[in-house]
């Protein structure tokens, strides 16, 4: 069983900056993939961001430039590093992770809700205009 705690969200003006990091209970890099998605109110979950256990990473469109995943030094923390927010980017952010291959490639996994088994409770973005 994998457990995942996200924190670092709050709210925050246009143009700023958070960090979220996630918790997890194992090591991420033994994870086929880890990742972070989006759910604003009305909106399905989307994929933002995700990296796989090889380091590869794949990035929404609407994110690309601007926010980075990446994997603390302890091996147990994911990070989303958001830059330049604007309000689309207000949701709740989850952590999710597969630690099992699916016989898809990682581009078609990445940022896919269906292919997680694994999610975290979620932290709340907000960005003020």
């Amino acid at each position: 069983q994998v457990q995942l705690v996200e924190s670092g969200g709050g709210s925050v003006q246009a143009g700023g900056s958070l960090r979220l990091s996630c918790a997890a209970s194992v090591d991420t890099s033994s994870m086929y993939s880890v990742a972070w998605f989006r759910q604003s109110s009305g909106k399905e979950r989307e994929g933002v961001a995700a990296i796989a256990m090889d380091g590869a990473t794949r990035y929404a469109d609407s994110v690309k430039g601007r926010f980075t995943i990446s994997q603390g030094n302890a091996k147990n923390t994911l990070y989303l590093q958001m830059n330049s927010l604007t309000s689309e980017d207000t949701a709740m952010y989850y952590c999710a992770a597969e630690p099992t291959y699916r016989g898809y490639p990682f581009a078609f996994h990445a940022l896919r809700a269906s292919m997680y088994n694994y999610w975290g409770q979620g932290t709340q973005v907000t960005v003020s205009s």
